[in-house]
């Protein structure tokens, strides 16, 4: 796409061909209730945790086609609405993934929203409320959602401060959800339904990414996530061998301090008693 925004679009999915998800909570009953009654919906949690899948998935099960930007510090609210730009025959205006979710009737997913400019937000009240609008002032159109819009956003709480955090008073504009490491038991499930791993060696990973976990505002700003232990799962279920599996996808992309690393490799070896 033209758009600065790396938007993509999902087609809808159907059946069998449904993502692999796993509930936490009663996170899906939620999402459907706010989509029914064209409710915004806010997901917080940490990275890796399964924000991103769990709205593919919520989409591929209501058959809603489903526009995703990752947002990030220079996207700005031309991204999401957008732009006239020009072309071989003149100028033309180029909608951005939110009008084209709004004009579809599509579900529009903001991942870490709190990383765009700050000028998103202006863009984002009108479809929040119940005027439910997408005023777009080049143009002069004011588009109204239909039905089936549904605007979702995610960020994650421990990145915030306070230049990068979410107004109060446009946190109280969503439905809440809060999400989390999946305990032992469904991260198990996760790792085996992902991957095709075995009971004994999805349990060794777990363990070895709690190991991890517990380290979490000690020495590593991330704690290891539930996308990471797929990653090294799937490296190890493919053949490559699993010390350095766990240290390509659990190791290395939590620390770039040697020392860290090191210790964290320690752990490694503990959990697989080498």
């Amino acid at each position: 796409m033209d758009m600065k925004s790396q938007s993509e679009t999902t087609a809808a999915q159907t059946g069998d061909h449904l993502p692999f998800y796993r509930p936490h909570g009663n996170e899906i009953e939620l999402f459907e209730y706010a989509w029914r009654n064209r409710l915004p919906v806010l997901i917080k949690g940490p990275t890796g945790c399964g924000k991103t899948r769990f709205i593919q998935y919520m989409a591929a099960r209501l058959a809603q086609n489903l526009y995703t930007v990752a947002c990030h510090d220079d996207l700005t609210a031309a991204d999401l609405v957008g732009r006239h730009l020009i072309g071989s025959e003149g100028t033309f205006w180029s909608d951005g993934p939110l009008t084209r979710a709004v004009r579809e009737g599509a579900i529009c997913y903001l991942d870490e929203v709190v990383e765009a400019r700050k000028d998103t937000t202006v863009v984002l009240h009108p479809l929040t409320d119940d005027r439910r609008i997408l005023p777009l002032e080049r143009t002069g159109e004011t588009l109204k959602a239909p039905q089936n819009f549904m605007l979702v956003v995610s960020y994650n709480p421990g990145y915030q401060n306070l230049l990068k955090g979410m107004k109060p008073s446009t946190r109280q504009r969503f439905v809440a959800m809060s999400f989390d490491f999946p305990d032992a038991e469904l991260e198990q499930e996760i790792l085996i339904g992902e991957t095709g791993i075995d009971a004994e060696l999805a349990q060794k990973l777990i363990q070895l990414a709690n190991a991890l976990r517990a380290l979490k505002d000690h020495d590593l700003e991330e704690a290891a996530s539930t996308r990471l232990l797929v990653y090294a799962a799937t490296l190890i279920k493919d053949g490559f061998p699993i010390i350095e599996a766990c240290r390509a996808a659990l190791v290395e992309p939590l620390s770039d301090e040697k020392d860290t690393i090191n210790a964290l490799m320690e752990v490694v070896n503990a959990c697989f008693e080498l």
